[in-house]
């Protein structure tokens, strides 16, 4: 079975860093998409960043553009968000991503993505 398992979520002050990280199993990684998206209470889903199937391409939200770094290490099968300076506005749960693709570009649209996983909570303190 495919899993996503995100770790390295937790409360921070203002300004900290954290990185998070999804190891994925139950599929060839190498030809998925991986991608992040987080969720405040009541608020939608949101893209966050993405990285293509060999790490090529990256794309990100423009809310978190040169604060955080998506990579993947395909030795370890997992994706990485590294996130600094961080805002209490980026409080939410995290969730890790992944689509399977044939190509080489990233996903911001989180319907076409096939697994996910159960989410880790990012909370940053004022």
């Amino acid at each position: 079975q495919v899993q996503l398992e995100e770790s390295g979520g937790g409360l921070v002050q203002a300004g900290g860093s954290l990185r998070l990280s999804c190891e994925a199993s139950g599929l060839i990684f190498s030809s998925y998409i991986m991608g992040w998206f987080r969720q405040a209470p009541g608020k939608e889903r949101a893209f966050v960043a993405a990285v293509s199937r060999n790490g090529g391409s990256l794309d990100y939200a423009d809310s978190v553009k040169g604060r955080f770094t998506i990579s993947r290490d395909s030795a370890k099968n997992t994706v990485y968000l590294q996130m600094n300076g961080l805002k209490p506005e980026d409080t939410a749960v995290y969730y890790c991503a992944a689509r399977k693709t044939n190509g080489y570009s990233t996903s911001r649209i989180p319907e076409t993505y096939d697994y996910w996983g159960r989410g880790t909570q990012v909370t940053v303190s004022s």
